[in-house]
């Protein structure tokens, strides 16, 4: 199976919209206060045109398998970014296609000049919850920033 590594386009809008909708979907993880009805979420290109931004996709042959990306939300400590739109469709899952999105973007945080990664996740998420502790990211008692996804309830950070 080859993997590539590609930042979001804007034909990729629809696509991604729909893959990150069908996981709240599969979990039966909250709509509202999530990304699920953040409008935002159907035009992800237009939204990491943003400075030291970027959303990756995994692709696989020619699917969009993925997303992971870096985001300079409002209010996060300075040298701090979250790590935002980390989504899988369910058939690309437990194949390392995960490992490798969360890499490039911790990667991208470090040579964007950031030293610090913040997230926001929901507990029906329990194996990407795991996925982040063993990459380093710690639980934290309440959300950094001023998030509008007042839906998540756990909230992790990672020194980098």
């Amino acid at each position: 199976m080859q993997v590539l590594l590609r930042k979001v386009e804007k034909t990729d809008n629809e696509t991604l919209a729909n893959l990150i909708r069908q996981v709240f979907l599969e979990f039966d993880a909250p709509h509202e206060g999530t990304v699920f009805s953040d409008p935002t979420t159907d035009s992800l290109f237009e939204l990491f045109e943003k400075r030291n931004s970027v959303l990756w996709l995994a692709v696989v042959d020619n699917q969009i398998a993925g997303c992971c990306g870096i985001y300079p939300s409002d209010g996060l400590p300075q040298g701090c970014c979250e790590l935002v739109k980390f989504y899988l469709s369910k058939e690309f899952r437990g194949q390392g296609i995960g490992k490798a999105l969360l890499n490039k973007s911790i990667e991208t945080a470090i040579k964007t000049g950031y030293n610090r990664v913040y997230l926001e996740s929901l507990p029906q998420f329990d194996k990407a919850l795991k996925l982040y502790e063993n990459f380093g990211f710690k639980i934290l008692n309440q959300a950094l920033g001023k998030s509008k996804h007042t839906g998540c309830s756990v909230w992790m950070e990672k020194q980098i």
